[in-house]
Order: C-alpha cells, then sequence, then structure tokens
C-alpha cells in the first residue's frame, strides 16, 4: 500500500486498461455532460461574465489599461457572482495574491469570468479568471487569475450562506481547495514573523553600490481622497475596486520615484479589508518602497480613513504589497537601483520585504507550477512550508475529484479503481468499514502506527512536528527483492478534518527533502508524488475509506502488484487496515489528542 508495493505492475497494465471500455467508470457529471453534447450547455448558476473594450480613459501612461481600472472591473464581476449566490448584498473581505502575465493594449477586449467556488459561513470564496482578446487576429491571452472573499449582509448582519453543490470535475476541486485555501489565508502573517524569527533574512547591503542607492524616504507618497456618491457601491459604501485603483495610483507614483521610469505592476500580495468606509469619509492612501532588488520592487501601501478634519483617530481601512518592474523596449525588466532604508520602522519593512520576496519564489514555484513539471521531492523550508502543505492537500484532492476513475476489480466489498492521466498512473481502492469516521482519521493520521498493518512500512520515525496538521517521517520499507537495498522516504503527511458537513476527512503524503535527512548508502532513497485517504461518514459508525496513490512513469515497478486482479499484496493490506481499525474503534489515540 506504501509507495512501492510489489514490482509487476507492467504485467497487469495490458488487461487493465485493454478491458477498460467494458468496465464500469466512475462519472458523477453524466448528466451534465450528456447536457454539453445536446449543446445545452451546463453554466454555473453563480457564474458572472463581462467584455469591456479598453479605451484611452481606461489606459496609464504607457496606453496600456491601467491595473487600476482593471481592479474595478474585477471587483465589480466578483461581487454580482457573490450576490447571485448569496441573494443580498456582499462586501469585499479580501482579494488574494495576484500576478499578472499580460498587458492590454487599447483596442483590445477585456474578458473577466467569476463564480463562487464554495460558500462557508457567511463568507464565500469567487475564483475570478481574466483574459485578453485582439479584434483583429482573434488572438486570446491570459491576464491574470484571481481569488476573492466576500462576505454577505443583510440589513448590518451577516447571513448564514447555502453552500455551493459542485457538479463538474474542476468545480469539485476548486470546492475541496476552497478550505485550503482559507486556511492558508489565516495563517500566512504567522508565517512572516516565523521565518524573521527563526531565520532572519540575511542582507548584502555591504556589498551593495551605495553610490546608486535611493533612500527610501524619497519614494514616500501620501495622497487624500474625499468619497464622492460616484465612489459609493449599491450599498453606499466606498466600492472596493475603487479603494483598490487608489491603493495601485499611490503605488506606481512611489515606483515611479525610486527608478525615475514608468514601472509595470507584476503582483499583488493580498488586499485586505478591515472595515468599511462610506460618503463622505477622507481616505489617506500611504505609499513607500519597501525594497528593492536587482529587477523588482516592493511597495507596501495602506489606507487609512477619518470623517472630520478634527478627528484625531484614524481606521484602518486597507493595506497591500505591490511588486513592481521596469521593462526596456525588449520587453525584458531592467536593473534597478537599490534602496536604503529608513532607521527604524523602514528596517523593519525592509527584512520583511525580503521573506515576501522569498516566500513568492517558493509560492510561485511550488503552487503555480504544473504537477508535470515539478519534482517528487521539494526542499522542505520555513518559507514554503505552508504553500508546500496547501500543495499537498490540494493534490490529493483534485486526484480524488477527478471523474473518469476506471473500476478494475472488487473482491469481498474492496474495490480497486485505476486512472491513467498524461504522465501519471494513479490507483484507488475503496472500502466500507463499521467505524466512526473521527475514529478512523486518529488512527491513521499517525504514520507510527502504520507497521501495525502494513508490511511495506518496517519503521516509521517522527522527525518534525511541524504543527497540529503537519508532520514529517522518516519511513523505511523492505528492499523490493534479496539483492536490493532498503528503501527509505521522508514524507510530509498532512491532515485535515472536515471544513463543513459532508466534507471528507484527508491525511495527504508526499515526499520532501530536508538537510537533517540526507540519502545514505544503507537505503535507496524512494519518493512519492501524491498518495493518501480521504473518509467519509456513510452514516452511525460507519466510514467509507479511500486510499489514492499517483505514480510517474518512472516508480511504475513500485506501485503494486497484478493490478487487473486485484492480487493478494492489495487484498491483504487493505484488509489487514480494516482489521486495524475495528481493532482499534475504541482507542484515545493518545499520541494525537495532545497535538
Amino acid at each position: 500500500m506504501i509507495h512501492n508495493v510489489g514490482t509487476q505492475l507492467r504485467r497487469g497494465l495490458a488487461s487493465v486498461f485493454s478491458s477498460r471500455s467494458s468496465r464500469k467508470s466512475i462519472s458523477h457529471a453524466e448528466n451534465h455532460s450528456d447536457a454539453m453534447a445536446d449543446g445545452q450547455g451546463y453554466r454555473n448558476p453563480t457564474e458572472v461574465q463581462m467584455s469591456q473594450l479598453v479605451l484611452p480613459c481606461h489606459t496609464n501612461q504607457r496606453d496600456e489599461l491601467s491595473i487600476g481600472q482593471l481592479l474595478k472591473w474585477i471587483d465589480t464581476t466578483a461581487c454580482l457572482s457573490a450576490e447571485r449566490h448569496a441573494g443580498c448584498p456582499c462586501v469585499t473581505a479580501s482579494m488574494d495574491d495576484i500576478y499578472f502575465e499580460h498587458t492590454i493594449s487599447v483596442g483590445q477586449v477585456v474578458n473577466i469570468k467569476a463564480k463562487v467556488n464554495r460558500a462557508f459561513n457567511s463568507s464565500m470564496e469567487v475564483g475570478i479568471q481574466v483574459t485578453s482578446e485582439d479584434m483583429g487576429s482573434e488572438k486570446q491571452w491570459t491576464v491574470c487569475k484571481a481569488l476573492a472573499t466576500f462576505v454577505a449582509h443583510h440589513e448590518l448582519t451577516k447571513v448564514k450562506l447555502k453552500q455551493i453543490i459542485p457538479q463538474t470535475e474542476e468545480e469539485k476541486t476548486e470546492h475541496g481547495v476552497a478550505a485550503e485555501r482559507r486556511r492558508m489565508r489565516l495563517v500566512y502573517a504567522e508565517t512572516i514573523q516565523d521565518l524573521l524569527a527563526s531565520f532572519p533574512i540575511k542582507d548584502d547591503m555591504e556589498n551593495r553600490d551605495c553610490s546608486h542607492m535611493v533612500p527610501a524616504e524619497k519614494t514616500y507618497v501620501e495622497s487624500v481622497e474625499l468619497v464622492l456618491p460616484p465612489h459609493a457601491n449599491h450599498q453606499g459604501n466606498t466600492f472596493g475596486g475603487q479603494i483598490m485603483a487608489w491603493m495601485e495610483n499611490v503605488a506606481t507614483i512611489a515606483a515611479s520615484r525610486l527608478c525615475r521610469a514608468h514601472p509595470t505592476l507584476k503582483a499583488i500580495e493580498m488586499f485586505h479589508f478591515r472595515g468599511p468606509s462610506q460618503v463622505g469619509d477622507r481616505l489617506v492612501l500611504k505609499a513607500i518602497v519597501n525594497n528593492a532588488f536587482k529587477n523588482s520592487m516592493e511597495v507596501g501601501v495602506c489606507v487609512e480613513a477619518y470623517r472630520q478634519e478634527a478627528e484625531t483617530q484614524r481606521r484602518h481601512i486597507n493595506s497591500a504589497f505591490m511588486t513592481f518592474a521596469v521593462l526596456d523596449a525588449d520587453n525584458q525588466p531592467r536593473k534597478l537601483p537599490w534602496i536604503r532604508p529608513q532607521p527604524g520602522d523602514g528596517e523593519r519593512r525592509y527584512r520583511e520585504a525580503s521573506a515576501r520576496r522569498k516566500i513568492r519564489l517558493d509560492r510561485k514555484y511550488i503552487v503555480s507550477c504544473k504537477q508535470t513539471e515539478m519534482p517528487l521531492s521539494v526542499p522542505w523550508d520555513p518559507s514554503n512550508q505552508v504553500y508546500l502543505s496547501y500543495n499537498n492537500v490540494s493534490a490529493l484532492k483534485t486526484l480524488a475529484a477527478k471523474d473518469n476513475w476506471v473500476l478494475s476489480a472488487e473482491i469481498n466489498q474492496v474495490r480497486l479503481y485505476t486512472l491513467e492521466d498524461d504522465k501519471f498512473l494513479s490507483f484507488h481502492m475503496e472500502m466500507v468499514v463499521q467505524v466512526d469516521a473521527a475514529q478512523v482519521f486518529l488512527l491513521l493520521s499517525d504514520l507510527r502506527r502504520r507497521p501495525e498493518w502494513d508490511k511495506h512500512y518496517r519503521s516509521v520515525e517522527l522527525i518534525q512536528q511541524v504543527d497540529e496538521d503537519d508532520s514529517i517521517y522518516h519511513v523505511v520499507s523492505p528492499a523490493l527483492s534479496s539483492d536490493a537495498k532498503p528503501q527509505d522516504f521522508v514524507i510530509l503527511a498532512s491532515r485535515r478534518k472536515p471544513c463543513d458537513c459532508g466534507d471528507a476527512y484527508v491525511i495527504a503524503l508526499r515526499s520532501v527533502m530536508l538537510p537533517t535527512q540526507p540519502e545514505t548508502p544503507d537505503y535507496s532513497r524512494g519518493e512519492t508524488l501524491c498518495s493518501g485517504f480521504c473518509f467519509w461518514r456513510e452514516g452511525d459508525q460507519m466510514t467509507k475509506v479511500s486510499y489514492y496513490n499517483q505514480a510517474t512513469t518512472g516508480l511504475v515497478n513500485y506501485l503494486t502488484t497484478n493490478v487487473s486482479g486485484l492480487s493478494s499484496e492489495f487484498f491483504s493490506t487493505f484488509k489487514a487496515c480494516e482489521q486495524f481499525l475495528l481493532n482499534n474503534r475504541n482507542d484515545l489515540a493518545p499520541s494525537l489528542q495532545t497535538l
């Protein structure tokens, strides 16, 4: 059942996939596929589309669509989608990181599509896709993707939202991963502080050319805006998209003061609305370059509100960090001057900008990278642990949500499904046990107990307890043959409890690299890209247990024995797991109760 169970998979592949046409395929979206075939088309009921022709009045100093204007359109489209689901007014709570992949010129069309991925209690995640279209050539480009959180309000009280029921494979994936993204948003600030506290960011200011340094105070911008009726939304509050546009404006000015050129906005790190403002409020917008790197700079922006000129207590409305670059005639980034931070608070912002850059680069690699392009073992580091954990869980949920699993065999109510997809071959085992789902989750979360039922786990050592939900283990497996070395694995185990009723318990497993656990001559280092368990409650004291494993072609030999016949390796291991759960159904699992 682990990542190297047996050596004869190739023998079984021909019989598995040659008989695929006669096997039963799992598909929860057959009705919707039929509708698509009939020309009716399935459309998410919360989906909203907006198309805008870019006019000269929408552009910036480079005759490109102003990002501020784009943010207004994005926020409007997302709000309409949120309100379509909620049936009442909604306000923007936050907008996640946005990476701009393409600029948009005058005369091109901007197409924005938004739909609700998941609703929680009173908040919901809205996914947004932005593309540009050239009317002359019919070419289209991806501009950016965004995720916004909206909160439903009715007469100043929060609204309990109805749940989203995903229909397509894409919707199921987004619905499942939305809970993990929500968790990631909540711990982001802690990640920055932990990184700075545990691993101080080293700076090479001593090696920098001081003659090309710009004092940070020279980039400081402060601007005030009076909120007028045209700036308000349909609820009377200041339109969130307008605030974001004003923030982009002052940030661009600050960036221009460093480079003395017209900068290009490349990324935005999370707008976070901390409170509303209304018509008549004065909004003070402040921006400063926090740090400059070789080809990019970070600008910090914050917004404060006050009502009367004599008012001394200002309300913090929003804040964000924006990354700019200066592009030459060949659209390549130019080298930027260094920044000299202000003493005290400026030095703190300077160090935090370096930490955010490291996290941003790691996140871009882990989250944005296609799974087929990612190495199996990614180095574990405080700057990427949140995103590596996120990727671990989301990869398993994405695998579980796929519709084209094929039932290959069934013996004694244990089912084996297979999936051949791109460069991967995956299998999925499923059974129902008479043990409560929460207890199953506790028993299987601690990998140290896995040798009790899985002979392919010879020994398991807990290397690092990252937090209450993530642990790193060193696993040793027996040799595949008499003349081979035993295998070892360094495994990140990410466990998640259900976010809502009907969600699965999740235990996601993937390989990571740790400096403290290098390869040794005694073992052959094995790797796994995506594997783990999902558990669903099937009734009182009944749980559906599903195990998933995904492997590249190079790891096929280490998956299992003959798949087509549901060999004794699969059957005996999974039945041993069932017996382990039944024998320990009343176990308090003290090793996990303290986590």
